[in-house]
């Protein structure tokens, strides 16, 4: 009897990328889901640049990224392997869990939106989850996102906000968002006169206020 190439293709392990440019927790995130015996990871990468070469080349099912990435971020990656590897769902992982960027993804068509603390298992689960084209999307971020109505902040404007938020230097927050001093003065001046603040500090407290950052 022929077998089916349906049901060969459906018991064949989904094919995962990663792509994080912290080398450590793509690591481990590359061994936490080579353990599940239906995830196949084809490989790693730490750039948007490398991530568009690497899912031409591996035709994944699912693409791990990182919304900060040094050359871009993974909202624009997404949208980019979106037009090399059409069949490739995104699922993003993060420390920057905020309202404006979980939005921005899902108007983008992206399925998975869960933060860096999410467990082993759920990540997993996540993963299938997209991969059949059902949404994984963490239930406290989207309850926030439902509150917390449109931000006016872009999300890199979002981003300067929150490295200032500890009272940091100009050249601390250019160095922890990996932009240019004038650039990120550009941002804050620009958060500043969307929120109608003083200055950054209160720019802050507003856009925190707001559930923004």
């Amino acid at each position: 009897m022929t077998p089916d190439p349906a049901d060969a293709a459906a018991s064949a392990p989904l094919r995962v990328i990663l792509v994080d440019d912290e080398n450590l927790i793509r690591s481990a995130l590359a061994t936490m889901l080579s353990l599940e015996d239906d995830l196949d990871v084809r490989g790693e990468a730490a750039t948007v640049t490398d991530g568009v070469r690497l899912a031409r080349s591996a035709q994944p099912d699912v693409a791990v990224l990182d919304l900060q990435l040094p050359d871009g971020d993974g909202l624009e990656l997404a949208a980019r392997i979106a037009e090399v590897s059409p069949a490739t769902r995104c699922l993003l992982v993060t420390s920057h869990s905020r309202p404006g960027y979980l939005k921005r993804a899902l108007a983008q068509g992206v399925l998975g939106f869960l933060p860096k603390t999410t467990s082993a298992d759920q990540l997993a689960r996540a993963v299938r989850s997209v991969a059949s084209g059902r949404r994984a999307i963490d239930p406290e971020l989207a309850a926030e996102t439902i509150s917390s109505g449109d931000s006016p902040l872009t999300p890199r404007e979002s981003d300067v906000l929150e490295y200032a938020a500890d009272g940091a230097a100009i050249e601390q927050i250019a160095r922890r968002a990996h932009l240019a001093e004038g650039t990120v003065r550009n941002y804050l001046s620009s958060a500043q006169a969307k929120l109608q603040a003083a200055n950054r500090h209160e720019a802050v407290a507003v856009a925190r206020r707001q559930g923004w950052i």
